[in-house]
């Protein structure tokens, strides 16, 4: 059995950039939505999609906010897609897919927590994370838990973890606090860029490890001492970024693998959206009714 995890916001934003323009019949720009919805239908037609839930952020700030006043506020997103997360969670409990909305914390740590979960039992073979989203990238278990990037079709294990990051999936967050991720407002340490820092967290995992002093390192790459110094100098810093990098696995999920069995999209609730919506064109996509 498989178990599939979805990056709802990660979808929403995908179908916004992607999908044209669609209103509904009060004049609200539903696009993204519209597109979202196509997108889950199809993923809903394999057979091997039995089990799965999707999450979204339902606000854009978390407890990351409060540690780091930087951290992505979502202050950028463009209001005719800002407007539409709402509907996208309808959307989704529409289709009979189990939803978490985070507002404490993130959608990534909701489906952090339960790819742990659902991946420590036996019925479980594996846990698929719908997302190309290089934070998922710190999770990847062999090939017991994967991300899949459903624009391209590739699967993500380990040995690609490591063939695109050069660090084992446990060092990904040490990676990014110290390259940055200037999606997540983080900016890193001064001089370590991705070869340097791939380096190093290749040969000792974790920031803490690294000696402070570089002609301690068994590897010597290019700028090494301006390396180190920038270490020394934002050592508390990149220790902090690491936190924020680090996918919390504590979410209060309260569901069961029983839980995220699909059933069938419920015909009365999704056509009644659908009605609502104007979505006329695909009220009847869905192959399975329940």
């Amino acid at each position: 059995m498989q178990v599939y995890l979805i990056d709802g916001t990660f979808e929403l934003f995908r179908a916004y950039y992607g999908a044209p323009s669609v209103s509904t019949p009060s004049g609200k720009e539903i696009g993204a939505v519209v597109g979202l919805l196509r997108s889950l239908i199809a993923l809903l037609r394999q057979s091997k999609v039995t089990h799965l839930a999707c999450a979204f952020d339902h606000v854009l700030e978390s407890f990351r906010n409060r540690l780091f006043p930087s951290y992505k506020s979502g202050v950028d997103i463009p209001d005719d897609l800002l407007n539409q997360f709402n509907q996208a969670e309808e959307a989704v409990r529409a289709l009979g897919i189990v939803t978490w909305p985070m507002v404490e914390y993130e959608a990534d740590d909701a489906l952090a927590t339960a790819a742990l979960r659902f991946s420590s039992l036996t019925a479980v073979d594996q846990v698929v994370i719908c997302s190309p989203d290089k934070d998922f990238a710190q999770l990847v278990t062999n090939d017991r838990i994967v991300c899949l990037d459903r624009r391209r079709g590739i699967v993500i294990n380990e040995s690609m973890v490591h063939e695109k990051f050069g660090v084992q999936p446990e060092s990904i967050p040490d990676y990014l606090a110290l390259v940055g991720d200037r999606a997540d407002g983080i900016p890193g340490i001064p001089r370590w860029g991705a070869k340097g820092a791939s380096a190093l967290l290749d040969v000792y995992e974790h920031i803490e490890d690294i000696p402070l002093d570089s002609s301690l390192w068994t590897v010597q790459p290019r700028g090494a001492y301006a390396m180190a110094l920038g270490l020394r100098h934002g050592y508390h810093d990149a220790l902090l970024y690491r936190s924020l990098t680090t996918l919390s696995t504590e979410v209060p999920i309260a569901e069961t693998l029983d839980d995220l069995k699909w059933a069938g999209v419920p015909k009365d609730k999704f056509q009644a959206f659908c009605g609502e919506m104007g979505f006329d064109t695909i009220a009847d996509f869905p192959k399975r009714w329940n």
